[in-house]
């Protein structure tokens, strides 16, 4: 039986993760979970998962949890108790759900452990790729993504040579305005942003598909997890989101992963890979599906990817930066601070202000993060 933690576990992810495990109570054993502020619900799932450990992000709510949780569940708070949720629980896989850069100091917590990761905390990496990467091959620790994208890559790639790679191809929705023009942009509310046509996920990520941040932090995600270089990566629009990504190998065939829209295949798989099981998921018919749809990415409808790709070439602080901004810009939005294309021009305008420099440990990583977060939260 593989014991599980899960970081994160009140989100779209970790709820899915759940449902997951569930349908599989003979395989998974829930050891550790943590969530933000959402006390009922963590309430909820650790009454029906018995983990040894909860964790939330502060004491008030830990103490409202600790009273309504029986006393062989340990309730802890803080950057410490998630660490200690990833790294200290036994674990043989940590599911990293958290969203934003908060998910780095207990990834490498656990790699440090020994713990294998199932990778949903594109943000890790695309922060500290290089120093996450180096410490899980020092660690011979394994990292499994769980976006979609990346989960399809991976499939794609299995038994294959990454050298006869001709490029990777990461397909996009195109996010809640993916018919509008940048003047239909003009005004466009919170709802509408959060209005997802095809995937239910959270508010942050879901503006952050709107923008196609999401798609540009998924490529700098994809050099790391991959092994790639910038030129070897490309985004397709495909609306239907049926085909999850593809490879292209040097003789031109193509390989590419399909299912329906539908997270818990690929949390799955990183579950149990390299074995399949049955999933809770329904199955594909294409037949059904009738047609599927593509467009090239078009760099000036969607700056943000373009920003991310010159970033990301860029390296050092840049991503750093970049993904900083981001996430002060989407809340921002989300409070009713700025409109929605304001996200980009703060973008622009907070990576103007930087100078790229080598993030050489944590600490620099995070004195830069906070440089980019004080700066955009100031234009």
């Amino acid at each position: 039986m593989k014991k599980i933690s899960i970081l994160g576990s009140t989100g779209s992810i970790g709820t899915q993760t759940l449902d997951v495990i569930a349908s599989h109570p003979e395989r998974f054993q829930v050891v550790a979970l943590t969530a933000g502020s959402n006390v009922e619900l963590l309430v909820s799932q650790a009454l029906r998962f018995r983990p040894r450990l909860v964790a939330l992000s502060d004491k008030t709510a830990a103490e409202r949890a600790a009273d309504l949780l029986p006393s062989d569940i340990r309730v802890v708070h803080g950057e410490e108790g998630i660490i200690q949720a990833a790294a200290d629980t036994g674990a043989d896989m940590v599911v990293t759900a958290l969203v934003g850069s908060c998910g780095l100091r207990p990834t490498l917590a656990a790699i440090e452990a020994g713990i294998a990761i199932g990778l949903a905390n594109k943000e890790t990496l695309v922060t500290a790729g290089h120093l996450v990467m180096q410490k899980a091959a020092e660690k011979q620790v394994p990292i499994l993504p769980v976006d979609s994208e990346h989960s399809a890559i991976f499939q794609c790639l299995n038994g294959e040579s990454v050298k006869e790679v001709r490029k990777i191809v990461l397909t996009a929705s195109g996010g809640s305005f993916r018919d509008r023009t940048r003047q239909e942009l003009e005004g466009v509310t919170v709802e509408q942003a959060l209005n997802h046509p095809n995937w239910s996920m959270g508010a942050k990520i879901t503006i952050d598909s709107a923008t196609m941040v999401n798609k540009g932090l998924e490529v700098i995600e994809a050099r790391w997890l991959f092994g790639m270089s910038y030129d070897q990566i490309e985004v397709l629009i495909h609306p239907e989101s049926i085909i999850h990504s593809f490879v292209e190998f040097v003789d031109y065939s193509i390989i590419a992963q399909l299912g329906l829209p539908d997270m818990r295949v690929p949390i799955q798989y990183a579950l149990t890979y390299p074995e399949r099981y049955p999933n809770p998921a329904k199955p594909l018919s294409l037949s059904e599906i009738g047609s599927l749809n593509f467009r090239p990415m078009d760099m000036e409808r969607y700056p943000c990817v373009a920003m991310a790709f010159a970033c990301g070439r860029a390296g050092g602080s840049a991503p750093t930066v970049f993904n900083a901004a981001n996430e002060v810009a989407v809340a921002r939005f989300l409070k009713g601070e700025i409109s929605f294309l304001d996200i980009e021009r703060v973008l622009e305008q907070v990576l103007e202000r930087h100078h790229v420099a080598e993030l050489a440990d944590v600490q620099a990583i995070e004195e830069t993060d906070a440089w980019a977060r004080h700066t955009a939260s100031r234009i």
